[in-house]
């Protein structure tokens, strides 16, 4: 460097440490007997901002700490020993207190978890605590929940998250409701339950999420609840094993997204949330009553259990939700194709339809063809997307197989996006591909994968640098190949050159070598 150059350099990094703009060094470095001015320099300028930052602002970043920092940090302290007394959020699990053990020092695990939870609470103040979350893997002594819940239910809960998985058979916990309504009931926004039981009386004016997971209540009691909840936008109902009714009324007028997951007790399904835009549904469809899903325009639907949703749905769902716009159904129990209906979904935009293998429960025959009724049905569709487990068993088209079945007299104006995701040799499924390129004038983009999996890359090896792709069994990439070659020899002379066309294919890095 030339001496002007270097010259000006320590110029400009002696005037950025004047005006404080560059930190001391002091501490990166030894000392040197030679600089002892700049060195309690930046002792000085370090003491000036601890006194210059007044106890709110410590308090505020001691809040942002993980719960073991912060302990640690209180410990040394005398200023985060307060704010640790009056500390916002409290979230205790073996993991957020790094506590570990295996099997048979689970005993021993709780036996501390509890300890230090119960010496937290006690000399926490219970002023200022706004979020209170507790995730316990064995049975707690219900005397222990009863104190905590004391000192953290206060007027300004806002956030209460209780996660009690119990040993096997045990009694769940019993909420003490009385105790939620009359401290919390004019604060609490987020409430998520887990195994335990829950007996509310009445509603809570401002609580917005309300998340219930095998969680023991009725269809009376959690109506109770919603009548006078006013506030609430997100219900999430998960294996609740005692509801026997779900009954949403229109006064709740916030609510925009609803889950109900195997609640296997529901026998009745009325929703009247005016503004309800989004829907999860995992059960029987049969719940589900005409018109119940009038403001529905996102729709999720699953069963496990229930023998073919597809048709059911493709029959039904013009009544029950006649505005949806996204439709996205996972079936494992699919044995017949679809028949003709005079079924319309006037605004379906995105179709998503999902078939996987539940006990072995899925026709080898299966009509994937007839999905294309499906497609008529939907005269603004512009995106199909169908994935195909590659544990589904199929018929294979035979080599000198000719002929395609067509459905004629229909055309898809707007489907602008198809993507088949474990497309297979099935003649059905070639039949719904060459049906789908031959009826639809404004297809921009195709998309065929040959693997069932989560790449999106023509060729998978670019998308890992390292390890490997997800393991698959050799019969899936035998079948892969074999899907390869009807794409080849049926659908890729078809696809017009306007087309985005992409096939995608085993990992050349993971799947050669395996057929």
């Amino acid at each position: 460097m030339a001496p002007e150059q270097e010259r000006r350099r320590r110029r400009q990094v002696q005037a950025r440490v004047e005006d404080g703009s560059v930190a001391s060094l002091s501490g990166k470095r030894k000392e040197s007997p030679c600089q002892p001015e700049d060195d309690n320099q930046g002792v000085k300028r370090t003491r000036n901002l601890w006194t210059m930052l007044t106890e709110d602002i410590w308090y505020h970043i001691h809040s942002f700490l993980p719960i073991q920092d912060a302990a640690r940090a209180a410990c040394v302290l005398h200023t985060f020993l307060r704010s640790w007394r009056h500390r916002p959020n409290l979230f205790f699990s073996k993991i957020e207190l790094g506590l570990n053990g295996n099997l048979l020092e689970s005993g021993k695990v709780v036996r501390e978890l509890d300890e230090i939870v119960d010496h937290t609470m006690k000399n926490h103040s219970g002023i200022g605590l706004r979020t209170f979350g507790l995730s316990y893997h064995n049975s707690i002594d219900n005397s222990y929940l009863d104190r905590w819940l004391q000192i953290a239910i206060t007027p300004a809960i806002e956030e209460l998250v209780l996660t009690l998985y119990p040993e096997y058979k045990a009694k769940y916990y019993n909420i003490p409701f009385s105790l939620l309504f009359n401290r919390g009931g004019s604060s609490i926004k987020h409430l998520r339950l887990s195994y335990c039981a829950f007996r509310p009386t009445s509603g809570l004016n401002c609580l917005q999420r309300l998340h219930l997971c095998e969680v023991r209540i009725t269809g009376y009691e959690l109506g109770c609840l919603l009548s006078n909840s006013f506030a609430l936008e997100h219900l999430k109902l998960t294996r609740c094993k005692e509801l026997n009714y779900l009954k949403i009324p229109c006064m709740l007028q916030r609510l925009t997204k609803m889950t109900v997951f195997e609640c296997k007790a529901l026998q009745v399904i009325e929703i009247k949330a005016p503004n309800l835009s989004t829907f999860d549904y995992d059960g029987n469809l049969a719940r589900l009553s005409d018109g119940g899903l009038l403001p529905v325009k996102n729709l999720h639907l699953s069963s496990y259990y229930q023998h073919d949703i597809i048709p059911y749905a493709y029959a039904k769902l013009p009544s029950t939700a006649p505005n949806i716009e996204t439709l996205t159904m996972c079936s494992a129990r699919e044995r017949f194709g679809m028949q003709i209906s005079p079924s319309r979904f006037l605004h379906l935009k995105f179709l998503m339809i999902s078939l996987t293998i539940y006990s072995g429960v899925f026709s080898r025959s299966y009509d994937y063809l007839s999905l294309a009724y499906f497609l008529n049905a939907s005269p603004v569709l512009e995106t199909f997307t169908l994935t195909v487990s590659q544990t589904v068993k199929h018929e294979m088209t035979s080599a000198d197989s000719s002929h395609l079945r067509q459905i004629p007299g229909h055309c898809y104006g707007n489907l602008k996006n198809v993507k088949i995701i474990g497309f297979c040799s099935a003649k059905s499924m070639i039949e719904l591909t060459t049906h789908i390129i031959e009826n639809a004038a404004s297809l921009e983009r195709l998309t065929l994968d040959t693997i069932c999996d989560d790449y999106e890359n023509p060729d998978r090896q670019s998308v890992h640098e390292i390890g490997e792709c997800s393991p698959i069994y050799r019969h899936m990439i035998r079948e892969a190949e074999i899907a390869l070659l009807a794409i080849r020899r049926y659908v890729a002379d078809k696809v017009p050159s306007t087309v985005k066309f992409d096939v995608l294919k085993p990992c050349s890095w993971c799947h050669a070598g395996k057929v």
